[in-house]
C-alpha cells in the first residue's frame, strides 16, 4: 500500500507516508488503540513575552506546493484576551522544518485585534491564502506566490459575511473565520469555516461557510451548518476535510452539556448540511481543535483514515469528569470510515494544552502546532508558547 501524492487538502507533496501511518490504519481497522506510540518531535516557534507580546495563541499551519511550513499565530500584546491589540504574526521554514527564519509582523493594525488567521493552499495555481480579521467586525484576505516569502496587500471580503445579513437575516456583530485552515476541493472549489455571533461576548453564535470557485478572486456566503439551540449551544469554530466522495464535512466545537463535538455533511461545501449530529468518540472541552484527511490507496483495500486532535480532557482521563473545560491531554484520534467513530492513538502532549491546527509535511510526516504549556499556574489557560509536533513517519514504520 502506498499514500496517495496528495497531501492535506489535495495538496501534491514529495513523499509518502510509507508504511508509517499505515501501522495506524490497520491497527484501527481491527478496532485496537494503537498503543506504542511513535517519537514525536518538537520545535517552539512562539514564546510568550518574544518581542513584547503578552502572548501568543490562534496557531494555523499549512504547507506549500513546493514544501515550505508556514506558521501563524496571533501575537496579543497587552492581554490574553480576545479583544486585545493582536498583530497577525507568521514563521516561515523553507526546507520543510529544518530551519526557520524569524518571525514576522504580517499584519499591524495599530490598537486593534489582528486575529483567527485561516491558511488555504491552492494547490492548482501554488497560491496561499491567509485570512484574518480585524476586531471581528472586518474580513480579509493576503495572498502569496512565492511559497510564502511576500504577500499582496490585504483584499477586504467582509462582503461575504453581509450576505449572512441580508439573505438569512442574521444580524451578527462579531465575524470570524477557522482558525486554521480551509480546503479546497477536488472539483477548485475553496471553502472557508467561519462562525458568527449576535453579541459582541461570542455567543450565541452560528457555523458556517464561505466559499470561493474563482480561486479566491471573489467569496459568497454558504448555508448555516449550526444554529444555538438547548442542544447545540453556541456551535462556532469548525474544521473541514472533503470525504472520498466528495462531500464534505463540518467538525464543530459546541458549549452542549453533552459536551461533544458536532458533525455535519454537505454534498458540495456551501448547503444542503445534514441536520449536526454529536460525535461520541470526541470529547469536546470547548476548545478549538484540528482536523486532516490522509489518503491512502492500493491494492491491500485499506482503507483512506481521517486524523483529528484535541484536548482530550474528558472522564476518561485522570481527574476528568463530565463537564469538564480543562484544556490539557492534546490527543491524535483516527477514523477509518469516515468520522463515523474514532480511535485514540496517540498523546501529544499530557499537560496544558490547547488550540491546535495540523497539515502534512512534504515528506509525509504529520504537523500538529498547538497551545502547550500555562504562561502562569494561577487562573485560566493562557498558553506560554505555541509548539510545532512532528510525528515521524520514518519513526512510526520502525515501530
Amino acid at each position: 500500500m502506498r499514500l496517495s501524492d496528495l497531501g492535506h487538502n489535495g495538496v501534491p507533496h514529495r513523499g509518502g507516508l510509507g508504511s508509517a501511518l499505515v501501522l495506524l490504519a490497520i491497527a484501527l481497522t481491527a478496532g485496537d488503540t494503537y498503543a506504542h506510540g511513535p517519537a514525536v518531535e518538537k520545535t517552539v516557534l512562539f514564546v510568550a513575552g518574544r518581542d513584547g507580546y503578552f502572548t501568543y495563541r490562534i496557531p494555523a499551519i499549512c504547507v506549500t506546493p513546493q514544501g515550505a511550513i508556514l506558521a501563524a499565530a496571533a501575537g496579543r500584546y497587552d492581554s490574553a484576551s480576545d479583544w486585545a491589540n493582536a498583530d497577525l504574526m507568521i514563521r516561515r521554514s523553507p526546507d520543510g522544518g529544518e530551519a526557520w527564519e524569524d518571525q514576522q509582523v504580517l499584519v499591524d493594525d495599530g490598537s486593534n485585534t489582528v486575529d483567527n488567521p485561516t491558511f488555504i493552499v491552492d494547490w492548482q495555481s501554488g497560491a496561499v491564502h491567509l485570512m484574518y480579521q480585524i476586531r471581528y467586525a472586518r474580513a480579509y484576505i493576503k495572498t502569496s506566490r512565492n511559497e510564502g516569502v511576500a504577500w499582496s496587500p490585504p483584499r477586504e471580503i467582509t462582503y461575504a459575511f453581509e450576505q449572512f445579513r441580508s439573505r438569512d437575516g442574521y444580524d451578527w456583530q462579531v465575524l470570524a473565520m477557522g482558525p486554521g485552515h480551509g480546503i479546497m476541493l477536488r472539483s477548485g472549489r475553496m471553502v472557508a469555516p467561519v462562525w458568527l455571533s449576535t453579541e459582541q461576548r461570542h455567543r450565541p453564535s452560528i457555523s458556517a461557510t464561505i466559499y470561493s470557485d474563482d480561486g479566491g478572486e471573489s467569496w459568497q456566503a454558504g448555508e448555516v451548518i449550526a444554529r444555538t439551540t438547548e442542544e447545540t449551544r453556541n456551535p462556532s469554530e469548525h474544521q473541514l476535510v472533503e470525504l472520498a466522495d466528495g462531500r464534505v464535512l463540518a467538525n464543530i466545537r459546541t458549549e452542549s452539556p453533552l459536551h461533544r463535538r458536532l458533525i455535519a455533511v454537505s454534498p458540495d461545501g456551501a448547503g444542503g448540511w445534514t441536520k449536526p449530529r454529536f460525535a461520541d468518540d470526541l470529547y469536546e472541552p470547548i476548545c478549538m481543535a484540528s482536523m486532516i484527511a490522509l489518503e491512502a490507496e492500493g491494492a491491500s483495500g485499506r482503507p483512506r483514515f481521517l486524523a483529528f486532535a484535541n484536548p482530550d480532557s474528558g472522564p476518561s482521563q485522570p481527574g476528568g469528569k463530565q463537564g469538564s473545560r480543562d484544556r490539557r491531554n492534546l490527543t491524535l484520534k483516527l477514523s477509518a470510515d469516515e468520522g463515523a467513530t474514532w480511535k485514540a492513538a496517540l498523546t501529544l502532549d499530557a499537560g496544558a494544552s490547547g488550540y491546535s491546527d495540523m497539515a502534512r509535511a512534504s515528506n509525509g510526516d504529520v504537523l500538529v502546532l498547538y497551545e502547550a504549556e500555562r504562561k502562569s499556574p494561577q487562573g485560566p489557560f493562557v498558553p506560554r508558547t505555541i509548539t510545532l509536533a512532528r510525528i515521524k513517519a520514518a519513526t512510526l514504520a520502525t515501530e
